[in-house]
């Protein structure tokens, strides 16, 4: 039975890659949770039921923080939909009761920080801070957009699920892409080496590099965090900035709502009649 589990696990790793287009980084997590929890776990047959019994490896994650938990969990959960659905097995799944965690999003960087380092990063740099920070895009979707989903005023953009978005180029983010390409002369993807795209983890640290030397600890999460922080702050309507953003619903952008709140209060403190001193 645990035989026939890893190779279900093995056909379900490459269908959320192949099919469902999830990045390596995701597949390589969901691995690292069903292999994990294969070790240990109990799999039986009752009548014409698979038996998926995980508490040995409940007691063996119990220690690790909440969204580390709760990551596992997922990946666990998608393995058993995917062979309900997929494969049309019977199964049923003991102690996989989720964990509530507290949606902790990363500080927004303030504009005038992002645009000291813009003003200081070479041309490559400055491309990639400006893409993320100006379009809101995930390091992902950065890594492997091509040449030909570029154009002068739109770019399009597939992100998870293969869902493809378009969406419109300022005029400098347009020019600065006209005078990089014209520089570099890259030839299908807009940051590649050797023909081969530059994957996550470089642009990653290539960023948190530039960052870092400003004194400033920075994700590329954190850019696309402020991008909608921003937006919002600044009067975007919240469905607008969703639908830039490739949220699938408008419940998953209301997050970023709440880091806004200091920004209101101090407005409400500025324009309320009562939280005006007597003169």
């Amino acid at each position: 039975m645990k035989k026939k589990l890893q190779k279900l696990a093995d056909i379900f790793l490459d269908y959320l890659a192949d099919i469902r287009g999830y990045s390596d980084a995701t597949v390589s997590t969901y691995e690292i949770a069903l292999r994990q929890m294969m070790e240990v776990s109990h799999f039986y047959e009752e009548e014409d039921t698979l038996v998926l019994d995980i508490t040995p490896y409940r007691f063996q994650i119990a220690q690790k923080n909440k969204h580390t938990i709760a990551a596992r969990l997922t990946a666990i959960h998608s393995f058993v939909k995917y062979l309900e659905n997929q494969q049309n097995l019977r199964i049923r799944l003991i102690a996989g009761d989720s964990v509530k965690v507290p949606k902790n999003l990363p500080k927004p960087i303030e504009a005038h920080y992002i645009r000291e380092v813009l003003q200081s990063a070479a041309l490559p740099d400055r491309l990639l801070i400006t893409l993320l920070y100006g379009l809101g895009l995930r390091i992902t979707e950065l890594s492997t957009l091509q040449l030909s989903q570029i154009q002068s005023e739109w770019v399009q953009v597939r992100g998870k699920g293969n869902k493809v978005r378009e969406l419109p180029l300022l005029p400098m983010i347009s020019e600065m892409i006209e005078t990089y390409t014209d520089a570099y002369a890259p030839k299908k993807y807009l940051f590649e080496k050797g023909n081969v795209p530059l994957n996550s983890a470089q642009l990653r640290y290539r960023l948190s590099k530039l960052f870092k030397s400003h004194g400033i600890k920075a994700t590329p999460h954190q850019l696309r965090h402020s991008f909608a922080t921003h937006l919002l702050n600044e009067g975007a309507r919240i469905s607008d900035v969703s639908e830039l953003l490739g949220h699938a619903t408008m419940a998953t952008t209301q997050v970023y709502t709440k880091l806004g709140t200091a920004k209101k209060r101090d407005e409400y403190m500025k324009a309320h009649p009562l939280a005006k001193s007597e003169e």
